[in-house]
């Protein structure tokens, strides 16, 4: 316990990345302290990309509206705490509520990615994205619907890769 103590208290206290990858792009802090508490929330798996058909991206759609619906959205405040299954939070509450929810389903963790982008109004925001063989898609509390990355707008500024403490 101690030691998880320090750990929170260096990564919130530290002026530089604590889990900076070989590209120079750390995690972000709240996303660094959520998977102390909680690593099992962290790990990759199985394939980096998933094959699209209809039912997929249906299936996709469902967990996207249905997890947009559950949540009341509110921030965090100056804390930025990263937090899953609840039902009033932010951007990055829906995004890690949608991941485990399709892992839970069966999607393989490495084939989703947690992206901090730029909205069009050049907002942070943090969205889910899921890497298929027909391209990334965007589940995200801002869009009742699926988008493409493509056509989603965002400039991703970093990106977790198939292992979600790997951020570039």
């Amino acid at each position: 316990m101690r030691s998880y103590v320090v750990a929170v208290a260096l990564a919130i206290t530290l002026p530089v990345p604590v889990m900076a990858t070989q590209s120079g792009t750390a995690a972000p802090v709240g996303f660094q302290i959520m998977c102390l508490r909680t690593p099992t929330e962290c790990q990759g798996g199985g394939a980096d990309r998933i094959h699209l058909d209809t039912a997929t991206l249906t299936h996709l759609d469902r967990v996207n509206r249905a997890v947009n619906k559950a949540i009341k959205p509110r921030t965090d405040g100056q804390l930025d705490r990263w937090t899953m299954g609840k039902t009033v939070g932010d951007c990055e509450d829906y995004v890690l509520t949608k991941r485990a929810r399709l892992i839970s389903d069966g999607f393989p963790p490495s084939a989703m990615r947690i992206a901090y982008v730029k909205t069009s109004e050049g907002e942070g925001h943090a969205i889910l994205i899921v890497k298929t063989d027909q391209g990334d898609y965007v589940l995200d509390n801002l869009a009742r619907s699926l988008l493409s990355l493509r056509k989603s707008g965002y400039r991703v500024l970093s990106m977790s890769g198939a292992d979600p403490l790997a951020w570039n």
